[in-house]
């Protein structure tokens, strides 16, 4: 049962919010003083995270709210510059609330990095004598390289292979624990090359993981209940669409990444990598086709399911070393790494479901559009210096000039503003 009563949150001033996120536990009085700017994060730490550093590029930081997954409260940090997606990822969680469930589950637990020998001379004898020396090699990989993987239950778990074309790749299982792991599956990859070269008289060419992680997959799943049968049946067919038509399908991803980029970058995790495992998760059976599934069931019930590779971490890269990454993990209350992904994969599912629901009722425009006005008076103003009545009246003929055409652009603002000034 939820826990957080967030309603009316996203009306409150930007003090009060920090008051309720005190009050809930999900910031300390030292992360409010970080928030309130200006920010003390020296340029010096940024030297460890990139090359060639100048500064900061700030980006706004804020939380989607009503987020219930697993019977677990969330209030879910998210860093993007896009106008409505924090919006439409509350408002979505919030029904879902009222109406449903967000159940999650983890479905493997192991990574893969690859060892390619690019000109094999005899698959059959490379098989056999990896075959034969496979519980060798793992335990000289956990002992020299990923001991530290070991310790905390994880390290190098198997190996694989399999012929393709003239080539051979060898799949390196890794249970990386709490973290991402990239650079200890490529530590790992080099450092069997050298053993199974001996081994095998064989030339190893490149290793390096892959983010098509399928043996490391997080499913989410929504259940909405008394809801209008016929909206059901739209969101179905709309759900249809993307899964059979490749057009469709990368817009609708796109949108699942919109719940989930966020949050990414919010904790420090490789948005990059994630992107490239969903992608290419989305491709597996040779046609590029939605990670999403909605389905309508009898009596105004609605089932979305999400399945996908989202390998984060907790520790590692720059989870424990930025400032902001390590709030972000404070508000989201979260234990684990796998909670982590699965926290992921829950607002991507909603995010998809916030989209396929005004795409099927009020159209993807009015809902945007009615945040972008705010940016238009934003843009306009830096221009020609509005007073307070002007930026009212130019915010309320945008907001009618919406209901009327469901268009608004900077040129209807520039317009408005010219009538409002000759009135």
């Amino acid at each position: 049962m939820s826990g957080y009563n967030l309603d009316g949150f996203s009306k409150l001033s930007r003090s009060k919010r920090f008051e309720k996120l005190l009050e809930l536990g999900c910031l300390t009085k030292k992360d409010v003083k970080l928030l309130q700017g200006p920010y003390p994060i020296p340029v010096e730490l940024a030297e460890n995270f990139i090359e060639n550093v100048i500064g900061y590029f700030p980006m706004p930081f804020g939380v989607a709210t009503h987020f219930v997954i697993d019977n677990k409260d969330y209030i879910i940090p998210m860093v993007v510059e896009e106008t409505s997606i924090i919006a439409a990822a509350s408002k979505t969680a919030k029904w879902i609330k009222n109406n449903g469930t967000i159940i999650t589950e983890s479905l493997g637990s192991l990574s893969i990095g690859q060892i390619q020998i690019a000109d094999v001379k005899d698959f059959n004898n490379l098989k056999n004598i990896l075959e034969k020396n496979k519980l060798d090699l793992i335990n000289q990989a956990n002992l020299k390289v990923a001991n530290g993987l070991v310790a905390r239950g994880g390290g190098v778990i198997n190996l694989e292979i399999k012929k393709l074309d003239n080539m051979a790749i060898i799949h390196v299982l890794v249970d990386t624990c709490e973290a991402m792991g990239a650079n200890i599956i490529n530590q790992v990859c080099e450092f069997l090359k050298k053993p199974i070269e001996q081994l095998s008289l064989e030339k190893v060419s490149i290793c390096i993981l892959t983010n098509l992680v399928d043996t490391k997959l997080v499913k989410a799943k929504v259940t909405l209940k008394n809801l209008d049968p016929n909206l059901c049946l739209k969101i179905e067919q709309a759900s249809r669409f993307a899964e059979k038509d490749p057009y469709r399908a990368a817009t609708n991803n796109k949108g699942v990444l919109n719940g989930i980029d966020p949050i990414l970058l919010a904790t420090g995790n490789d948005w990059r990598a994630v992107e490239a495992g969903v992608h290419s998760y989305a491709s597996a059976n040779g046609k590029y086709s939605s990670i999403t599934k909605w389905r309508s069931k009898n009596s105004g019930t609605l089932v979305g399911t999400l399945i996908a590779p989202i390998v984060v971490g907790t520790v590692g890269g720059v989870t424990k070393l930025h400032p902001m990454a390590k709030m972000s993990l404070q508000i989201l209350k979260i234990s684990s790494s796998k909670e982590l992904s699965k926290v992921c994969a829950a607002a991507g599912l909603v995010q998809n479901l916030g989209a396929l629901k005004a795409l099927t009722t009020e159209g993807i425009i009015e809902g945007h559009m009615k945040l972008h006005i705010k940016n238009l008076v934003m843009s306009i103003n830096e221009e020609e210096k509005l007073n307070n009545k002007e930026s009212e009246l130019l915010s309320s003929g945008l907001e009618n000039l919406l209901i009327k055409t469901k268009r608004v652009s900077l040129q209807h603002a520039k317009t408005i503003l010219t009538e409002i000034r000759y009135k």
